[in-house]
């Protein structure tokens, strides 16, 4: 359903409700990948290039399906995969150090 808005601050308003949705969505995915850390026994788990490459011609995929811009989406994956990969390498990194601690 495509809402056409009338003036700049109904399209900012509609942005602004969608942003709230995407940091919501964020954090969800955010907490799964904390979870994913646990599961994985060395960096090269954590960054995994051949599952970055798989996710990214899903999400493609998507984006030709729902009429989004695949060169957008796949910018805006790989620079969110990114940073996930950075907080996954943390997180990893302080679940090997507790484990190693008597």
């Amino acid at each position: 359903m495509e809402v056409r808005c009338n003036s700049i601050s109904e399209v900012r308003e509609n942005i602004d409700q969608i942003d709230r949705k995407i940091v919501a969505l964020l954090a969800e995915r955010g907490n799964f990948v904390t979870q994913a850390a646990a599961f994985k026994k060395t960096t090269d788990e954590v960054r995994a290039p051949n599952r970055v490459e798989q996710v990214i011609a899903k999400v493609q995929s998507l984006a030709q399906e729902h009429g989004a811009n695949p060169k957008v989406v796949e910018t805006v994956y790989r620079a969110m995969i990114s940073a996930f990969i950075e907080a996954e390498l943390q997180e990893h990194s302080l679940l090997n150090e507790n484990c190693a601690k008597p």
